[in-house]
């Protein structure tokens, strides 16, 4: 129900908490739509990359973005901190698989670079697992 004080864009979103605001009807934050869409993705790129949001959802979160774009990206830099302070956290204190994997993978590049050579491994795509 729409307030007086609420901006009809607000009706595509659900105000979940201050730092968690969704797309109506998705599990999508309105930070996945603008992180693309400040990166330089258009709107149909990105309702072609998440294919649970319609293009008027997408528009709709960027026309929201410019209305409140202060406010929005108080947000987005609350979020941004949030998200590294995540990956800070997972990086120093792994799960037990994935130390796992990081010891996998770092017995498999000493194996290459002990039957081919340190030149082959930096042929091959970098670890996911971590952030250059």
């Amino acid at each position: 129900m729409k307030t007086d004080n609420q901006h009809p864009m607000e009706n595509y979103f659900d105000f979940l908490s201050p730092d968690d605001i969704r797309i109506k009807g998705t599990r999508v934050g309105i930070e996945t739509v603008l992180d693309d869409y400040l990166g330089g993705a258009s709107p149909e790129e990105i309702a072609a990359r998440y294919r649970t949001l319609t293009l008027e959802q997408v528009y709709a979160t960027i026309t929201y973005y410019l209305h409140k774009q202060e406010e929005i990206d108080k947000y987005l830099e609350r979020w941004r901190a949030y998200t590294e302070a995540a990956w800070q956290e997972q990086q120093s204190n792994p799960p037990e698989f994935v130390r796992e994997l990081r010891e996998r993978i770092q017995r498999k590049r000493e194996m290459v670079v002990a039957e081919r050579g340190p030149d082959r491994w930096k042929r091959l795509p970098s670890n996911p697992l971590v952030r250059e």
